[in-house]
C-alpha cells in the first residue's frame, strides 16, 4: 500500500473558522476558538492519521496588518508556515462578495507554488444558488486547484475535504505515532484553554491585551490530581478589575470552565489556581512577548 504524508497550512482572515476546522478533524479540542478575531496566536501543529496517510496541520493566526510586537510575531508565524508546505488550505466564509481581506490573501496565494485548496466555510447557511455563485466567483480567479464547501461547526463535507487533501499529498513516511494528535507541550495547550475561556467571559476591549502563562504544573503522587497555577496578564489596571469581576465572580467563572476542559485533556482531576497581573503594554515589548511564550 502506498503511504502518503505531508504538511498542510490553513490560512485565512481572522475568525473564519480555521481553529474550529482543526478541532473537528482531530476530534479533540487543541486549537482555541472564539467569536473574537485574532484568537489564534501561535502556529499550532496538529496531526491526523489514517491507515494510508498522515496530515500534519498548521493552524495559523488570522492574516491581518500587525499593530505591535505581538502582531509582528503572529505575521511571522503565518509566513513561516508557508515555507516547504505540501498543501495550502485557504479558508473563507459564506460572504457573497470577495472582500478586501480575502483579496489580499488571494494575492499572497499567487506567490505560492504548492497546491491550493479553497475552503468555503459555513456553506450550510447558503442555498444552492448562492453557493454556486460564490464558487464561480472564486473559480474565475484561477488560483485554486480545488474549491470545497464545508461546515466546520456542523462537520459537513469534512471527509470530502480530507479526500481532496490526500490527493495532493506526496509519498512519504508516517512522521508521528498514530495516536499522537499534537506536538504542542501540555503547558501551552492548558494556557490557551484558559485564555479561550477568558475571551468568552470578558468584554470586547480586554481580550487582545491578555495572555496566560502557566507558572506551575505538577501531579500529586498520592492522588490522581494535577496542581496548576497560572497567571492571566493584562495591560491596564482597569482591565484587572474587569477580569476579576465583582466579588471575584468573573475570575471564578473563567477558572471553573477552564478546569473542566483541562480535566478532559489530561484525563485527571485538576486543582487550578488563577492569578491576575498587570504588565502595561506588554504586546509592545519584545522581551515580554517572548516571556508569554510567543517566540
Amino acid at each position: 500500500m502506498e503511504y502518503k504524508s505531508g504538511f498542510v497550512t490553513i490560512i485565512g482572515r481572522p475568525n473564519v473558522g480555521k481553529s474550529t476546522l482543526i478541532n473537528r478533524i482531530i476530534g479533540e479540542k487543541i486549537a482555541i476558538t472564539s467569536k473574537k478575531p485574532q484568537t489564534t496566536r501561535n502556529k499550532i501543529q496538529c496531526i491526523y492519521t489514517e491507515d494510508d496517510f498522515q496530515i500534519v496541520f498548521l493552524d495559523t493566526p488570522g492574516m491581518h496588518k500587525p499593530k505591535n510586537k505581538l502582531g509582528d510575531f503572529m505575521t511571522g508565524e503565518i509566513n513561516n508556515s508557508l515555507k516547504d508546505i505540501d498543501v495550502v488550505l485557504c479558508m473563507v466564509d459564506n460572504s457573497m462578495e470577495i472582500g478586501p481581506g480575502d483579496r489580499y490573501i488571494i494575492e499572497e496565494m499567487k506567490k505560492i507554488s504548492s497546491p491550493k485548496i479553497l475552503v468555503i466555510n459555513k456553506a450550510d447557511k447558503l442555498n444552492n444558488k448562492k453557493l454556486e455563485k460564490i464558487v464561480n466567483n472564486y473559480k474565475e480567479l484561477k488560483v485554486f486547484e480545488k474549491i470545497v464547501p464545508i461546515s466546520a461547526l456542523q462537520g459537513k463535507n469534512i471527509e470530502g475535504l480530507l479526500k481532496d487533501i490526500k490527493e495532493f499529498l506526496p509519498k512519504g513516511p508516517q512522521y508521528y505515532p498514530e495516536d499522537m494528535i499534537t506536538d504542542q507541550p501540555e503547558r501551552l495547550i492548558v494556557a490557551e484553554m484558559i485564555r479561550e475561556k477568558a475571551l468568552h467571559y470578558l468584554d470586547q476591549e480586554v481580550p487582545h491585551g491578555i495572555a496566560v502563562k502557566v507558572n506551575k504544573m505538577s501531579t500529586r503522587k498520592d492522588k490522581d490530581l494535577v496542581d496548576i497555577s497560572a497567571t492571566i496578564f493584562c495591560e491596564r489596571d482597569s482591565h484587572k478589575g474587569i477580569i476579576i469581576g465583582k466579588n471575584g465572580r468573573k475570575l471564578k467563572g473563567i477558572g471553573k470552565s477552564s478546569r473542566q476542559n483541562i480535566e478532559k485533556l489530561l484525563g485527571s482531576k485538576v486543582n487550578l489556581q488563577l492569578w491576575v497581573k498587570v504588565n502595561k503594554n506588554w504586546r509592545e515589548k519584545d522581551k515580554m512577548v517572548k516571556r508569554m511564550g510567543y517566540k
